[in-house]
């Protein structure tokens, strides 16, 4: 068999699935999309998140926090995921709604940039865990080497669309539960929580429960991009709101109080708490957290680049893009970015950036869908240009002024002024109350009612 063939046979698979542009009838139960979201936000990155808040504020507090945080930002992401149940599509394409046919390449673009430096930055943690196993054992270090090879096994799977995810990501979330259970057995057997409670705050790195709480809200965030992506496979909205919320906060709590009890293990037993690495805490529970590190890579990374490559081929709704060449031009960016290894020392930055272009989005879309539309996009949200959502000229300018000011809050209140709140609830809030009032001042808000 050759090589053309089996890609046409690949392509016209991937075609007849719905992985090209277009919606998606969902058919997976709620507990098989809770199994994805488990295995997907299972992920080093937010486990490596959990070591942030060690020193920082008293455990029980940092506990509290990523309860508390997950939680609200899974109310965003659940929201965000109702949306593409009932419309079919994934999160970027949900966005013509508010922004216009045309105004929604806006923040179309910017999530290709955002999850392309997600897949990288995973990709490196994995490497990086690999080549200190490999090392150990060996004697050979190659981190970047190491980092590609991880990426390129997340762009095989990616390639075979959102069935092969659906089928290999609860397996993943079973086997990486399987290991957490033993790291959390080893660290409290050793431990007791009260010594965990009782390890000091450092006074130079001290922070405050809201900017914990901001941190973890900023978490959800950056996965909402990919909630519709994720629950357009859900066969209600049911099914996608409970499955999805479910899996999302069980996964990140129990993924940033790993990473939290990891690092309290190392400080508790004499260690430096050197937060944001993956070889500290891979050190003392050896190969077993390592393997953790790997797979959950696997998972998400193989829906980070699901995610980019759904968003270019739904950037167009005329189906011109199709999925698997565009799978295999994202892959391969993404397999020669994640030998950029100095990009780990920006991740808190990194994540800031996201929370300053995204919350704004999602503020605007659920005030336009749940208020203006009154939970409703019709058929037009499918087409090339006129209709419902082509606003001035296939742009709602509304939006787009709503999203930009939202940015500029969202920076000004992380870099310039910081808020002793964080930025990204004050930023959700704004951004909200900018569009709603907006779209009553013009008269958009009739004009959207009426459609509705």
């Amino acid at each position: 068999m050759s090589l053309k063939t089996v890609y046409a046979g690949l392509d016209a698979r991937l075609s007849a699935e719905a992985d090209s542009s277009g919606p998606v009838t969902g058919t997976l139960s709620g507990a098989r999309i809770g199994m994805i979201w488990l295995a997907a936000n299972l992920v080093v990155t937010t486990l490596l998140t959990g070591t942030l808040f060690v020193t920082v504020v008293p455990f029980p507090t940092a506990a509290g926090m990523i309860v508390a945080g997950t939680v609200v930002g899974a109310v965003v992401l659940t929201a965000i995921g109702a949306i593409g149940t009932r419309t079919g599509l994934p999160t970027m394409a949900v966005t013509r709604g508010a922004f216009g046919l045309r105004g929604s390449l806006l923040p179309v673009g910017a999530n290709v940039v955002i999850l392309m430096g997600w897949s990288w930055v995973q990709a490196m943690l994995a490497g990086v865990t690999v080549n200190h196993v490999v090392q150990q054992l060996t004697g050979f270090s190659n981190p970047v080497l190491f980092s590609m090879l991880c990426q390129l096994l997340v762009v095989v799977l990616a390639i075979f669309g959102h069935s092969g995810i659906s089928r290999v990501e609860p397996w993943l979330a079973v086997l990486i539960l399987a290991v957490i259970a033993w790291v959390f057995a080893t660290a409290l057997g050793r431990f007791s929580p009260a010594q965990f409670a009782a390890i000091e705050v450092d006074p130079a790195l001290a922070s405050t429960p809201a900017i914990i709480l901001d941190l973890v809200i900023a978490t959800a965030v950056s996965w909402t991009v990919l909630s519709a992506d994720i629950n357009r496979m859900a066969r209600s909205t049911r099914a996608g709101v409970l499955g999805g919320g479910i899996g999302y906060s069980a996964s990140t709590i129990i993924a940033m109080l790993l990473g939290a009890t990891a690092l309290g293990y190392v400080v508790l037993s004499g260690g430096e708490a050197v937060s944001f690495d993956p070889v500290t805490i891979v050190g003392p529970f050896g190969i077993p957290l390592a393997l953790v590190i790997f797979f959950s890579v696997m998972a998400t990374n193989s829906m980070v680049v699901y995610g980019m490559t759904t968003t270019v081929v739904n950037a167009r709704p005329d189906g011109r893009v199709r999925f698997l060449p565009a799978a295999l031009i994202l892959g391969t960016v993404s397999i020669a970015g994640s030998a950029w290894l100095g990009l780990l020392d920006q991740f808190t930055s990194f994540l800031t950036v996201i929370s300053s272009l995204f919350v704004p989005v999602f503020a605007v879309v659920i005030v336009d869908y749940y208020w203006f539309k009154r939970a409703r996009y019709g058929k037009d949200l499918l087409r090339a240009s006129g209709g419902a959502f082509w606003y001035s000229h296939g742009v709602n300018w509304v939006a787009v002024a709503s999203w930009a000011a939202g940015a500029a809050v969202s920076v000004v209140l992380s870099f310039v002024w910081p808020s002793p709140l964080g930025a990204t609830l004050p930023t959700f809030v704004c951004s909200a109350l900018l569009y709603w009032g907006g779209m009553r001042l013009t008269g958009h808000a009739r004009e959207a009612a009426l459609r509705a």
